[in-house]
């Protein structure tokens, strides 16, 4: 008696058990992938809606607002931050049924969120000022680079630029800005127009000799003063670093010197 021959391929069974679990594997994947895209979706067109909602709940209840520039979500759950006039911040809820003028703290890391946010918006890119209007005063190598805006009236300034001597190895671009008054304005010209911006500046600043008065074309003044008046440089001296960095107020010297080292 002849038994029925039975044969089986194992080559070919772990092959299409192979490519079935490949194929599981690519289905899980692009499920998984169409699930990430559902849910990217789903958080941008909720936040195109809150954002919306904010716009126009704000906009309709208080007109005298300045213009929205932007709309975004804070760290903390809930809580939006809503900028105005490019760099105020304000903060409201999802609907703008509140709004919050103020600072909001990170309580981990004890971290000023308003001041960091308020800062990036008012950092100026180095490359980026008209350099064509200011002078320089260089020490040293001139290396390191800072940008002042300076009142040739303001005693700040002036103290500032008593502890500037100190400081090697540095270009300075000094702006004039004359926004004190109109004494202001009659000195930073009779500087602007002097042969030797550089030393009647100091010599003013620093030893108290009064600049002759002369006369030049000086529309680099006006040209500052709107500059600043964007960029919202409401005092001096203000002091611009390298890296963009924005320091209102004047400093010692030695604190100076720590920024400078600070910027890679």
């Amino acid at each position: 008696m002849k038994y029925p021959s039975l044969s089986f391929n194992f080559q070919s069974t772990f092959y299409s058990t192979h490519k079935a679990i490949q194929l599981q594997k690519m289905i899980r994947k692009i499920y998984l992938l169409i699930l990430i895209l559902y849910s990217l979706i789903t958080q941008l067109a909720f936040a195109d809606t809150v954002e919306n909602t904010i716009r126009k709940n704000l906009t309709e209840r208080l007109p005298q607002l300045p213009r929205i520039d932007e709309v975004i979500k804070t760290p903390m759950n809930g809580l939006y931050e809503v900028r105005l006039d490019e760099t105020e911040i304000y903060y409201t809820d999802s609907e703008g049924n509140y709004l919050i003028q103020g600072n909001l703290i990170d309580t981990k890391t004890r971290k000023n969120l308003t001041e960091e946010r308020t800062d990036k918006l008012l950092s100026i890119a180095f490359d980026s000022l008209p350099l064509k209007d200011s002078f320089t005063i260089v020490r040293g190598n001139g290396k390191r680079k800072i940008a002042v805006f300076e009142d040739p009236n303001c005693g700040y300034c002036k103290r500032f630029e008593r502890d500037l001597q100190k400081i090697d190895n540095i270009t300075v671009y000094l702006f004039l800005y004359p926004i004190l008054s109109a004494d202001s304005s009659d000195k930073a010209k009779n500087i602007w127009c002097a042969k030797d911006k550089s030393k009647i500046w100091q010599d003013w600043m620093v030893k108290g000799q009064i600049p002759s008065s002369l006369q030049c074309e000086s529309t680099a003044l006006q040209r500052n003063l709107e500059y600043g008046k964007k960029h919202k440089i409401n005092g001096t001296p203000t002091i611009l670093l390298a890296d963009g960095t924005r320091v209102p107020g004047a400093i010692e010297a030695k604190e100076l010197e720590k920024l400078l080292l600070d910027i890679k």
